[in-house]
């Protein structure tokens, strides 16, 4: 129990511990590359802070909607091939900014970027961190593509269900599921493709979801018509995004 809580401080919002990430590497050649997609949220950062500890991974890509100021930062730290932002806005500023500090960072503008480094001939995994229906095209671009797709993005398989899968299976695509609740389940599973380990079971009859404890765990039902969206963004255990702090504080994530 000690050990889970320590993860849950260390990785917030990320079901995905070093280790697990140090597997799926050792299944790769001696260096692999990642393309991070929505590197900016709170999925992003877990994911980069987990890619600090592992030598032999290298960051191709770092993409961000709008927060450039951010993925500067990024940038200047992991020195990617390429980075990636949606909002043409503050294209020209980040550009320059990555010219001043000497950083030989591409960038690339508009969200057709996000499908072309997803499916960059260079690119072993992929992780799918951007929320919602703007992270499905390049979720898809990288699983035709036979990427390893580590999917946060749950929204995906919502929305396109048989496709996504056909693609991932028709191409050689790899899924390893991220997200919290999908995750949970993966680790009660036995061993599926390429020998990727999840549980030491050979049978599973049912999966129970829980819910941890969120922001109205002790909240009175009379009480629920008031609720505002700003006590729902306030949970006590994870840091998140917006969105994804409401769907867990209304239940949606586990709908979905």
């Amino acid at each position: 129990m000690d050990l889970w809580r320590r993860r849950r401080s260390a990785w917030p919002c990320l079901f995905f511990c070093l280790e697990a990430f140090s597997v799926e590497l050792n299944t790769l050649a001696s260096d692999a590359s990642l393309a991070l997609l929505g590197s900016t949220g709170s999925i992003g950062e877990s994911t980069l802070a987990v890619a600090r500890k592992i030598e032999n991974l290298s960051i191709f890509a770092l993409t961000a909607n709008t927060n450039a100021a951010r993925l500067l930062a990024q940038c200047l730290e992991f020195n990617p091939r390429y980075a990636v932002l949606v909002d043409s806005a503050g294209a020209d500023q980040l550009a320059k900014a990555l010219r001043a500090a000497g950083c030989n960072t591409e960038l690339l503008v508009g969200p057709e970027a996000l499908d072309q480094v997803a499916a960059d001939a260079e690119v072993d995994m992929v992780m799918a961190a951007i929320v919602g229906a703007a992270g499905l095209a390049s979720t898809l671009a990288a699983a035709t593509a036979g990427k390893r797709l580590l999917l946060a993005n749950k929204e995906a398989l919502v929305m396109t269900g048989d496709i996504l899968m056909d693609a991932a299976r028709h191409n050689g695509s790899t899924l390893l599921p991220i997200d919290s609740e999908h995750n949970a389940i993966f680790q009660c599973l036995p061993t599926v493709k390429d020998g990727i380990s999840a549980s030491q079971f050979t049978f599973v009859e049912k999966i129970v979801l829980t819910a941890s404890g969120g922001p109205f765990l002790d909240t009175p039902l009379d009480q629920f018509a008031s609720i505002t969206p700003a006590q729902a963004c306030a949970h006590p255990v994870w840091s998140m995004g917006s969105k994804i702090s409401v769907d867990s504080a209304t239940m949606m994530n586990k709908g979905l």
